[in-house]
């Protein structure tokens, strides 16, 4: 048999909608330049995920010939003090920052939203031990707190995020439980529990869906301190192990041959800076796009004489 012709309209409809979304990009790109950060980000990204085909070289590979050179054709970025290449270092290194950021993201604001919900749902003693919980974790600063952590558990990627992770929980617990105190009080809320509705599927079904564009927006803030945290804590030693690249690692390693080859702290920092303005310059952007108080998204209707 031949489905040509039951085929053709699905492709169509897979294009239209490609068309649609290129052309609601294109409109917020348009109308608001800061969302131009996320093509910054996009690049990054695939940076990441495609390091080893866009490397010029091993970001292990030592040539003590070039050593400490400055850039050149060969090396964009010059070399460090073994001879490797910068500019494959740095982007080897996008891929635990992001990945780092990202999980930390992922898990403390996972944890801190299921705290939040669960005290402003069930109240009493339970919001009263996760509230106990988020002060005591808020009374340390959090970069202090992670430093601990992680030299309790050992410098590793999985600490190191862990640590991260921890220190973030009572930020997205306090913004979920102040969320989701308003939507409880709703008469949606309270007719699906009059109906017999499990608690369970109220949280994660009415209550959930309502309080996602706070957490949105702060994840997208969050991230970018939790990617300058663990530049912060490699800088210190704390972080990913050598020889793997790092951005924190590479500035830390660089500032003993700044007088000598101030370009190798040149490729780290500048990654550092671009993804943590751009991710800030986003996050900006998508707390006014999802800001309901926002008026100047709102046109005002037209008159006719």
């Amino acid at each position: 048999m031949d489905y040509s012709k039951d085929a053709q309209p699905t492709e169509l409809g897979s294009v239209g909608t490609g068309l649609r979304w290129l052309r609601i990009i294109r409109k917020e790109l348009r109308q608001d330049p800061r969302f131009w950060c996320g093509l910054i980000l996009l690049i990054l990204i695939v940076a990441a995920i495609f390091a080893p085909v866009l490397s010029p070289y091993s970001p292990t590979d030592y040539q003590p010939a070039v050593a400490s050179q400055g850039p050149s054709m060969a090396h964009l970025l010059g070399t460090d003090s073994l001879g490797r290449d910068q500019l494959s270092r740095v982007i080897y290194g996008t891929r635990i920052s992001l990945s780092v950021g990202l999980a930390t993201i992922i898990m403390g604001g996972i944890c801190g939203t299921l705290l939040g919900l669960l005290a402003a749902y069930f109240r009493g003693w339970v919001d009263q031990l996760v509230s106990i919980i988020t002060d005591a974790l808020l009374s340390f600063p959090s970069l202090i707190l992670a430093l601990a952590i992680v030299a309790a558990l050992g410098p590793s990627v999985i600490n190191l995020a862990l640590a991260l992770a921890l220190v973030r929980v009572p930020i997205y617990a306090r913004i979920a439980r102040g969320q989701a105190l308003q939507v409880a009080s709703l008469d949606y809320v309270s007719a699906a529990r009059a109906c017999g509705t499990g608690s369970w599927k109220i949280m994660l079904r009415h209550i959930c869906p309502n309080i996602v564009s706070p957490l949105l927006v702060q994840a997208t803030i969050s991230i970018s301190l939790a990617i300058l945290d663990e530049s912060i804590l490699s800088f210190l030693g704390l972080g990913v192990p050598p020889p793997t690249p790092e951005w924190g690692a590479m500035v830390s390693e660089a500032q003993t041959f700044l007088p000598i080859d101030p370009w190798m702290m040149v490729g780290p920092a500048l990654a550092v800076v671009i993804v943590v303005l751009s991710l800030n310059i986003l996050g900006d952007a998508v707390r006014d796009r999802l800001d309901p108080r926002d008026m100047t998204r709102i046109s005002a209707p037209s008159h006719n004489p």
